[in-house]
Parts: structure tokens; C-alpha cells; sequence
């Protein structure tokens, strides 16, 4: 079997502590725990992989920028002969409290820009996803510009404390199906 996990974010350094960029820490976090480098660049991404426990295990980063997320994954997939059903999507979203997580098997973009891509690439919305929450903004502050901000040193610790949960579900997907994994990771 193979597992595989994408996070979602934007390349570069000004957007490297912004809330759309959780996909891309939690990715990082998996990284630094399965001692996985993300060493290795391919259409359009960056990407490491190892075996875990038995298990064939991959982490992508896109680098397309969110919007085009999908034009990374779907190559990827492609070439490395990767299942739909064992992929992970990990991103933010502004419907789900800062701190929270939310864990579907299938589901709409519910207007996410990057998971529209993906769905547009890879012809399905029935994938595994770790939604981050970030919360909406609490005051007149237009969603591109929060969304491209940094949490607020308040958030700080929960959000910290998020991405180890995330990387804690993504762990147990190792050794789980997803069902298993949603109804002990949500809320």
C-alpha cells in the first residue's frame, strides 16, 4: 500500500507564515517526524518519500501556487501510479474555527480556490482531507487579505498545537482507514 499527503500553501518566503500556508506546515511537520527530506522536485512541486511502518509514504508540497494546486497533483498522481483513495489533502478553512480541525472523506470546494483546482484535475471530490481552521476574519478585512496574513500571536499556540493534531490524523491514517481517523480527530 501507499499513502500520500498534500499540503496546500503558496511558494516563497512573504507567504511562508500566512494562514494559507497550514497545508504546507503540517507537510513539514510530517517531514521532520517520519524523517522524510523534501528533497526531490517534480512537476511542479516539491516532494520526499520514505516506507513507514511496512507503508510506501509520499509528501507533496505544489508549488504552483494554491489556485493551480491541481496541476501538480494530478501529474504527480499520474506518475507515481497513486490511488485517489490513499491520498490526504491538508489546507485551510475559514469555515472551521481557528485551531479546529474538520476531517472529510468527500465534499464540495466550498469555494476554496485550491481545492477547486485539484477537483478539476483529478475529476473527483470523493478524497480524504484534514481542513484546517482558520476562522473568518472578525472585521471588514477582505478574505484574500486574512487569508494571506498571519494569525494573530493569540492564535499562535492553538494553531501550533493544530498542526501536531493534523500530523497526529495523518499518522493514524498509516494504520486506519479514514472513517477511523474522522471519528477520532474531528472537532
Amino acid at each position: 500500500m501507499v499513502k500520500w499527503f498534500v499540503g496546500l500553501g503558496n511558494p516563497g518566503r512573504e507567504y511562508e507564515k500566512t494562514r494559507h500556508n497550514v497545508g504546507f506546515w503540517v507537510i513539514d511537520e510530517l517531514s521532520r517526524r517520519f524523517n522524510i527530506p523534501l528533497n526531490q522536485s517534480k512537476f511542479r512541486g516539491i516532494y520526499g518519500s520514505g516506507v513507514i511502518n511496512g507503508e510506501k509514504v509520499y509528501l507533496l508540497k505544489p508549488l504552483t501556487y494554491m489556485n493551480l494546486s491541481g496541476e501538480c497533483v494530478r501529474p504527480f498522481m499520474d506518475y507515481f501510479k497513486l490511488s485517489v483513495e490513499d491520498m490526504v489533502v491538508i489546507y485551510d478553512d475559514l469555515d472551521t474555527l481557528a485551531g479546529k480541525l474538520r476531517l472529510r472523506e468527500k465534499g464540495s470546494a466550498g469555494g476554496h480556490n485550491g481545492m477547486k483546482s485539484i477537483i478539476a484535475h483529478i475529476g473527483t471530490q470523493e478524497y480524504n482531507r484534514v481542513r484546517f481552521g482558520i476562522g473568518r476574519p472578525k472585521n471588514a478585512q477582505p478574505v484574500p487579505d486574512y487569508v494571506l496574513s498571519p494569525f494573530s500571536k493569540e492564535d499562535v499556540p492553538f494553531v501550533e498545537k493544530t498542526v501536531e493534531r493534523s500530523a497526529d490524523a495523518c499518522e493514524a491514517f498509516l494504520s486506519m482507514p479514514f472513517i477511523r481517523v474522522m471519528n477520532k480527530y474531528n472537532g
